[in-house]
């Protein structure tokens, strides 16, 4: 089994963006809510990624509890493996509040929620930026216009941001995935240098 990758950004922010790496173990159908009507939408077995950010610092917003959040699952179901060393993480770094868990258990409400609910659905892999900056956005585009990417369905993951996608198939390799968090991180502290 892989070991789950948390990887961290900056360090003066409770607030931020981040990308999910998900994968699939299996092929499944899935209805994402109430995305296009509840639309069934095909997801064959592979990697996912998910752009996300909680730009609020306290409550469900909070960088730390978004992310604590995605890492669970509803109606008791077992979290994601990466969950424990998350919160093992954040608390390092400061960025954990003193009880990270949803407090009434999670309710699904974001498109992504439906898929990390499967279990067959693990996240394997998290960017965390912090910053108060809106970078999910400018990331979902990035990622868009990727090669190795492909919309599964237009508007998935992005409710709030019409004209996006944030949940994308990736049919990449181990190297993509490292020279994307480099990259990421790279233009990340050049911004921070300006």
């Amino acid at each position: 089994m892989e070991i789950p990758s948390l990887h961290i950004i900056g360090n003066d922010s409770q607030v931020g963006t981040y990308i999910l790496r998900i994968r699939l173990k299996e092929n499944i159908t899935l209805q994402f809510g109430r995305f296009k009507k509840g639309k069934r939408i095909a997801l064959p077995a592979g990697d996912y990624t998910y752009v996300g950010s909680a730009l609020s610092e306290k409550g469900s917003t909070s960088l730390a509890r978004r992310l604590v959040r995605h890492a669970t699952r509803s109606n008791n179901k077992p979290p994601h493996t990466i969950r424990k060393k998350m919160i093992h993480q954040f608390a390092e770094c400061g960025l954990v509040p003193r009880d990270p868990l949803p407090k009434n258990g999670k309710k699904l409400f974001w498109n992504v929620d439906f898929l990390l609910d499967v279990q067959s659905a693990e996240i394997v892999s998290i960017i965390a930026i912090r910053s108060p900056e809106r970078l999910e956005g400018t990331l979902a585009v990035l990622l868009e216009n990727d090669a190795d990417t492909q919309i599964i369905e237009k508007g998935l993951g992005a409710n709030d941001a019409p004209r996006n996608t944030h949940l994308l198939r990736v049919n990449a390799d181990e190297a993509w995935w490292a020279s994307f968090a480099d990259s990421i991180e790279k233009n990340f502290s050049n911004q921070a240098n300006v």
